[in-house]
């Protein structure tokens, strides 16, 4: 057993786990936070994503241990109070999902995303970063053009503030 020590959408906190615990299992199973879903184990369908020092990694192939003293964010993290994330918003106002099940690995990557890209996006380029995220109900069409209208509002977004 080790203590890992992290914070989780901006709150410190303890835990003690087996040493061959994923983070993932860490957030869903010692933290409730089971928006982060669990699809594959292989690192194949991005289901698993969360944000860890502001990157995109998929945690169902991270220790717990790898995120010591590092900051987590994950999906239930992303909105201010009762307002959505503008990613959040742009896939609920372009029908970006279906089941849901893929929703919350698909808007931490597309964050993560439009971060990099600094919102100079076009559809070849969110089609090709989103190869590591699989949707099974979706023609992703959708789901592009949310990320497409997100990094718009999140480009206003930042100016704003």
């Amino acid at each position: 057993m080790s203590t890992v020590k992290l914070t989780v959408n901006g709150k410190a906190v303890a835990v003690d786990v087996e040493d061959r615990t994923l983070l993932v299992h860490l957030l869903r199973d010692h933290l409730n936070l089971t928006g982060t879903h669990v699809g594959c184990d292989t690192s194949q369908c991005g289901a698993c994503v969360v944000h860890m020092d502001g990157r995109a990694v998929k945690s169902c192939t991270m220790l717990a241990g790898q995120a010591d003293g590092a900051n987590v964010t994950t999906i239930e993290g992303i909105a201010k109070g009762d307002e959505l994330h503008p990613m959040q918003a742009a896939f609920r106002d372009n029908h970006g999902l279906q089941c849901g099940y893929c929703t919350p690995g698909m808007i931490m990557s597309a964050i993560d995303i439009v971060h990099r890209h600094g919102g100079q996006l076009d559809e070849a380029t969110v089609r090709h970063e989103l190869e590591g995220n699989i949707c099974r109900c979706t023609g992703y069409h959708n789901i592009v053009k949310a990320v497409l209208d997100a990094a718009g509002r999140m480009k206003v977004s930042q100016a704003a503030e």
